[in-house]
């Protein structure tokens, strides 16, 4: 699908914020339709079936989460959040009840962009479900093949560390929680933060030239983690 197809759906009451996201987006060929309410926004992407959905948490007639409650009961297609709510307790329920992404306001035109890039190759590739190789600075990942380089050295990984870095590859360029990686690669076991964070610890000495400034597995603070996106 070409950019100028995609129809992304704004939903957001400051109109100040939807002047500048329709000016943003239409400059970079996107089509775009606008809600200034939750109500409104369950309607249109029910009936329009927009490519990807932008959405304020603050609306006047529906708490934003409700809103993504309602999407994801019915659509898979991306969603990011914006919203001036910065705590990390937010960002982790939106994360849980399915947001794809999550900028807080103020946030720069260009890392929109790279987001919703993200968002809509994630949502290709398992609109394909293939199992892709992924391949950014030096690290390659054949998720078929369960074989993993590191500047073209093979490595090996317990069963778990590589669990964890399969579940980061098929996310790559998204944010994951941490209950979300308690979920897949410990299927919901009695896991705490803390094993996370050295399994992650343990996936930066094989993967990073210095983990202590990783360049492919960063950390969301109080939220989760990020592995970068692959190359083009």
């Amino acid at each position: 699908m070409e950019k100028a197809d995609r129809l992304v759906l704004v939903v957001e009451d400051e109109l100040a914020i939807v002047r500048f996201l329709r000016a943003s987006l239409q400059e970079q060929g996107f089509k775009v339709l606008e809600a200034t309410g939750g109500k409104a926004a369950l309607d249109l992407a029910a009936t329009k079936k927009p490519d990807l959905i932008l959405l304020d948490l603050g609306l006047p007639d529906m708490d934003g989460l409700e809103v993504l409650k309602g999407l994801r009961q019915w659509t898979s297609a991306p969603v990011i959040i914006l919203s001036a709510r910065g705590q990390e307790g937010d960002k982790i329920t939106a994360l849980d009840r399915g947001a794809d992404d999550y900028l807080t306001k103020p946030f720069g035109v260009a890392e929109l962009m790279a987001r919703m890039r993200v968002a809509l190759r994630h949502a290709e590739r398992g609109a394909k479900e293939e199992d892709p190789v992924y391949e950014h600075d030096g690290l390659k990942v054949d998720l078929a093949a369960r074989r993993v380089w590191v500047r073209r050295k093979e490595m090996h990984f317990s069963p778990l560390q590589y669990d964890l870095l399969a579940v980061l590859v098929r996310n790559a360029g998204r944010v994951v929680s941490q209950k979300q990686l308690i979920q897949e690669v410990w299927k919901g076991g009695e896991t705490t933060a803390e094993s996370v964070r050295i399994f992650v610890h343990q996936l930066r000495h094989k993967i990073e030239s210095d983990p202590v400034r990783p360049k492919h597995l960063k950390t969301e603070p109080g939220v989760g983690y990020r592995l970068e996106d692959s190359d083009e």
